[in-house]
């Protein structure tokens, strides 16, 4: 498998996909890839500069009138082929994830299937870029159709490399769209296997993948031939690409950050809050590495003490390890710097008086002493005005808030500039709609947590991103509204 997999990508190391062939780039610039379970190289690819990007982006426009004119019905016919193509190299894909990434290989082949499914339900979508016609008397007819917007960059993060690569192309390409995506530079290996997988799939600059650094990213948000922006990231990069795409009013679609709650009511069973505060981190998925995390933990008093007593438990039987030994339950952090960030707002914590319960700290395995690993952590006597109960780690580390007044623990819930998501957990049904109702977050689990429903839209509210994913607000966002009146008569 791994020599299987790693040729998959050699041609793609060296060079970049534009055109429908591997491009030779116009410097020698690199940026070293990191297995982050042991620190040990895994070599390096392309870091892309302007005139990089400038290639890419023109070859894309001129793929695109023929893209745009293709019947929607062969677009879709070609989305199914990529989804199938997908799903037979499936091992492989997994195995670059686990191996750039630290993402625990057994959840890989997961992201690889949730990728095919959403690009299948984009394809059945084509044919619902419709227009409407607006009644006009019997002398004229007026009618609007949705037409594509152009060249579509797609900036995907480190947390779900290859789920995000294949998956956030899909409503641009059914729209009509041509795009060109770049992945994280920490994890740009099974991007580069997509475009090998995909290279004689769609014509030729129809999909194109260029590696590189945030200054390659940078270049292409601000390009004057990209229409659309597509980023999932924090918010502090969100603002960057706003702020740059401005220059020449490009359309974006932001998937930032979260600080999202999970909220306990007394009547719920603490066996379940628990183990749903434990899978909301998504350990076994990112180490807690995702912005859908539910980090912070509110729990009723009546509830409280025993739930945190069930997670420390559970937290501490989570088994970390190799991320391409299937046995391993959490991997690890992407890289050093992630990992330091992580164990400083530990410390920070510490000192601002919150209670560690379990974790804060790299494991005592001496296998795993040369990656970026930090076990699970559980802080309680969390107050509202913390550190890590106001920012986003982006890691496994969960603050847990006591609350028995409902009123304040919402105020308190709503109090920060993220939205996201959130799960609630109540027996009452008229407890349920209240909370959610009063919730300020995009996106709602009822005595649920983490999962997503391919058609239902997904995004945050307030500084959590803009637009919503997943359904078919994504694929109309991709789309522009002509109208056209047409005179049935000739009168001046």
């Amino acid at each position: 498998m791994p020599h299987q997999a790693l040729s998959m990508i050699d041609i793609g190391r060296n060079a970049l996909f534009y055109g429908g062939k591997w491009q030779a780039p116009f410097s020698d610039a690199r940026i070293d890839v990191v297995n982050p379970a042991d620190g040990s190289p895994l070599g390096s690819v392309v870091d892309a500069n302007a005139q990089d990007v400038d290639a890419a982006v023109e070859a894309a426009r001129r793929a695109f009138p023929a893209w745009r004119d293709l019947p929607p019905v062969e677009r879709a016919k070609l989305m199914i082929k990529a989804a199938n193509a997908l799903r037979s190299h499936s091992d492989e894909l997994a195995y670059l994830d686990a191996l750039d990434a630290g993402l625990p290989i057994r959840m890989m082949a997961n992201d690889v299937e949730m990728a095919a499914s959403q690009i299948e339900y984009f394809a059945g979508l084509v044919r619902e870029t419709k227009g409407d016609t607006l009644p006009m008397g019997p002398g004229s007819l007026n009618y609007s159709v949705r037409e594509p917007l152009g060249v579509v960059v797609r900036i995907h993060p480190f947390n779900h490399p290859i789920m995000f690569a294949a998956a956030k192309v899909a409503p641009a390409l059914a729209a009509g769209n041509v795009v060109i995506g770049k992945p994280a530079d920490q994890t740009p290996l099974s991007a580069l296997a997509l475009a090998e997988i995909w290279k004689d799939i769609f014509p030729p600059s129809v999909f194109n993948l260029i590696t590189g650094s945030r200054e390659c990213g940078a270049h292409l948000v601000a390009h004057c031939g990209v229409a659309k922006v597509g980023v999932i990231g924090s918010v502090e990069t969100g603002r960057a690409v706003m702020r740059s795409a401005a220059d020449t009013l490009k359309k974006v679609t932001l998937e930032l950050g979260g600080k999202n709650a999970l909220i306990a009511y007394p009547d719920a069973r603490t066996s379940d809050i628990a183990q749903a505060a434990v899978k909301g981190m998504n350990l076994d998925w990112t180490a807690g590495q995702s912005c859908g995390s539910t980090t912070r933990i509110f729990l009723h008093e009546a509830v409280h003490d025993a739930v945190v007593e069930e997670m420390k438990q559970l937290l501490s039987e989570i088994r970390l390890g190799p991320p391409t030994d299937p046995a391993t339950e959490m991997g690890c952090l992407v890289s050093e710097r992630q990992r330091d960030r992580v164990l400083s707002y530990v410390a920070t914590a510490k000192q601002e008086g919150a209670t560690l319960v379990c974790g804060g700290a790299a494991p005592e395995d001496p296998a795993l002493a040369g990656g970026y690993f930090v076990l699970p952590t559980l802080f309680t006597d969390v107050a509202p005005g913390m550190t890590i109960a106001r920012e986003e780690i982006f890691g496994p580390v969960m603050a847990v808030f006591r609350w028995s007044d409902e009123e304040q623990m919402l105020a308190e819930v709503n109090a920060l500039d993220y939205g996201l998501a959130a799960s609630i957990w109540t027996n009452d049904l008229a407890t349920a709609h209240r909370c959610a109702a009063k919730t300020e977050a995009g996106y709602i689990w009822i005595n649920g947590v983490g999962a997503h429903f391919v058609g239902a839209p997904f995004g945050g509210y307030k500084q959590s991103g803009l637009g919503r994913e997943e359904c078919l607000e994504d694929l109309l966002s991709y789309t522009q509204t002509k109208n056209v009146n047409l005179s049935l008569s000739r009168s001046p």
